[in-house]
């Protein structure tokens, strides 16, 4: 029978409550999230089931990672059904803090990633973006001390950054990809299809249509400029705007002219009314 998380609010609430487990010589898994959680979140509770023998999942929505014209206020939060959620899955504590505990008075110091945080993808629109994901996640890693890290690959260029700071800043935990999670007809589950009218709800799936297609003409040999601009275009009739429609190095996220310069991802963001989304797939 499932149990009710540890709910901690504060970071000596959360310290004692990591230190407990410790004490135990548990190993421990970390979700970060913002929560409105889906089945995409689930599987990666679930995966962190299987790499720890305890599991800490936060529930944060993070305003330094908005810009003033994005959606903090209206962000989906959905707290009883989060955690109706996580008692299902035997979580054993929910890293819930206040906005003050994560950026008390007097903050200062923040994280300024490089290298995958400036691919000229997500960072090209929201130059803010990364910034305010490392430092949370830097402060997160900290708090909780995880041996192991779970994030969805459905942000690929975060997974990237996310990565690359553990190891640069030697934070001692593994950070583990897991796969995305999809709806039935290809669309990515995110807790931004919530604002898909039913109209683009039906039409949203062409983004990873059009990234299968172009994947498979590239396998079969086309060149990568022709493969890429047919699925940019099936986007752009389908009635997206479209941000970027790219594919580049899967590890190093840098340009590619041929499929010989390694393994490769297809990465778009695109508009759909009021809706921005973002995807990507293994070439």
């Amino acid at each position: 029978m499932s149990s009710s998380p540890l709910i901690a609010r504060t970071v000596p609430a959360l310290r004692r409550a990591v230190d407990n487990l410790r004490k135990r010589k548990a190993t421990i898994a970390m979700v970060p999230t913002m929560g409105a959680l889906h089945d995409g979140h689930v599987s990666l509770v679930r995966l962190a089931k299987r790499r720890a023998s305890r599991v800490v999942v936060s529930i944060f929505v993070n305003p330094t990672q908005f810009a003033p014209t994005e959606d903090f206020g209206a962000y989906p939060r959905t707290w009883k059904a989060d955690i109706a959620k996580l008692a299902a899955e035997d979580v054993d504590i929910v890293w819930h803090p206040e906005v003050k505990a994560m950026y008390p008075d007097g903050f200062a110091t923040r994280i300024v990633p490089e290298g995958p945080a400036l691919a000229g993808l997500e960072d090209r629109f929201r130059p803010h973006f990364f910034g305010g994901v490392a430092t949370v996640v830097g402060k997160l890693f900290t708090q909780v001390r995880p041996d192991f890290a779970i994030f969805g690959e459905k942000d690929f260029q975060q997974l990237r950054v996310v990565t690359q700071m553990a190891r640069d800043l030697d934070l001692g935990v593994k950070v583990i990809g897991s796969r995305t999670v999809r709806e039935r007809d290809g669309l990515a589950m995110s807790s931004r299809n919530v604002y898909l009218s039913p109209e683009e709800r039906q039409t949203a799936p062409t983004l990873y249509r059009a990234m299968k297609e172009s994947a498979q003409r590239i396998k079969a040999g086309d060149a990568i400029a022709p493969a890429m601009a047919g699925g940019a275009e099936m986007i752009k009739a389908a009635g997206f705007a479209l941000d970027y429609y790219e594919v580049r190095h899967a590890e190093t996220l840098a340009e590619v002219t041929s499929r010989k310069d390694g393994p490769l991802r297809i990465l778009v963001a695109a508009k759909l009314g009021s809706t921005r989304l973002i995807d990507n797939i293994a070439v």
